[in-house]
């Protein structure tokens, strides 16, 4: 067990605790949301971090500073080769609040190859995103005809025994906002939860219009009106709110789901996150508009104490909230999938 951390705390008094990693930019979907269709400039590969560096700098936020949760993302991370020899370095990381949470967010396209695998390396809960039920909808929004694979991934990821699996549906009006109940349906069924997530300006388009979000309410009260369902309590700094159905019995993953308000009811006020990209910048935000080059700090022999240095000031920069719907919001120059999810 390692000695007892510094808080990483931002200015606003929130105590960073949860760091998101981006494995790689590359993947095996093109959705409509998160990037363009043709065109995309994918990172050299020896611009992405290495397993080893990745182990290193994420072994920092969770001796040095007491983070608690790490989730893998991408682009898709299952597209990394390898990925398990990554989830078993990360895995053994640990202070003394125990081993780090480790999850990952994932199409699902191929977890049927690799759920196993990544369970025995120390995996321990996944979030797959599913925005539709609908063959033709999913090829549409995705680019890809892989709803089957996608279907069958949900099902491997159950099989594997992860603690919990959720999956994330991106509410986007005009495209799948009549599928909300549908969704909600699967979700009691295959006892899983539900999370729908608020469309956020991360297009790769750039044609995120207010008008295409479908917010929390509008989302509640649709399922209510099939499912009567009650808000539980606080989330903390958990992006969702969670609400679960009055025939349920409150403890399985299909008698409850999330609604993730990013837009119209920003949660930034409890804001415990942090991320790295796969270039392995450093990001206080989703929605920052400035980066900080851990990697190339790293690449250069910098010291750990002096990594620390570089993320304590990083911190230090981190905003009281995102400004979206405010006039002096700015978008990131970079697509979800350059980001990380």
């Amino acid at each position: 067990m390692s000695a007892a951390h510094q808080d990483l705390i931002d200015p606003f008094g929130r105590v960073i605790e949860d760091l998101r990693i981006s494995v790689t930019d590359r993947c095996n979907f093109r959705c409509t949301y998160c990037m363009p269709e043709e065109g995309m400039q994918f990172l050299d590969r020896s611009k992405v971090m290495s397993f080893e560096e990745i182990e290193h700098l994420a072994r920092i936020f969770v001796e040095r500073y007491g983070v608690k949760g790490i989730r893998l993302t991408g682009g898709e991370p299952t597209v990394r080769a390898q990925l398990p020899v990554l989830v078993t370095k990360l895995a053994a990381l640990e202070n003394e609040h125990g081993h780090v949470d480790l999850a990952m967010t994932t199409n699902g396209a191929t977890m049927r190859l690799v759920a196993d695998g990544l369970r025995e390396a120390g995996l321990k809960r996944v979030n797959i995103s599913l925005d539709t039920l609908d063959r033709a909808k999913f090829h549409e929004m995705t680019r890809r005809d892989q709803l089957d694979n996608v279907l069958d991934g949900i099902e491997a990821a159950k099989e594997a025994g992860f603690d919990r699996v959720k999956i994330n549906a991106v509410i986007e009006r005009g495209v799948n906002d009549d599928e909300i109940v549908d969704l909600a349906t699967y979700g009691r069924e295959q006892n899983v939860e539900v999370r729908f997530i608020e469309f956020m300006p991360l297009d790769a388009t750039g044609h995120w219009m207010n008008d295409t979000v479908v917010g929390q309410d509008e989302i509640v009260a649709k399922i209510n009106e099939v499912y009567p369902i009650e808000v539980m309590p606080a989330r903390g700094a958990a992006p969702a709110d969670r609400f679960r159905y009055l025939d349920g019995d409150g403890t399985s993953a299909g008698s409850m789901i999330g609604v993730i308000p990013t837009v119209t009811k920003p949660f930034c006020g409890d804001c415990d996150r942090v991320r790295l990209t796969a270039e392995g910048d450093f990001r206080t935000c989703l929605f920052a508009t400035k980066e900080f080059g851990l990697l190339a700090a790293l690449r250069a022999g910098e010291t750990d104490d002096q990594l620390a240095a570089r993320i304590e000031a990083a911190v230090a920069t981190k905003w009281a909230g995102h400004q979206i719907n405010q006039v002096n919001f700015t978008r990131p120059t970079k697509s979800m999938s350059q980001i990380g999810g």
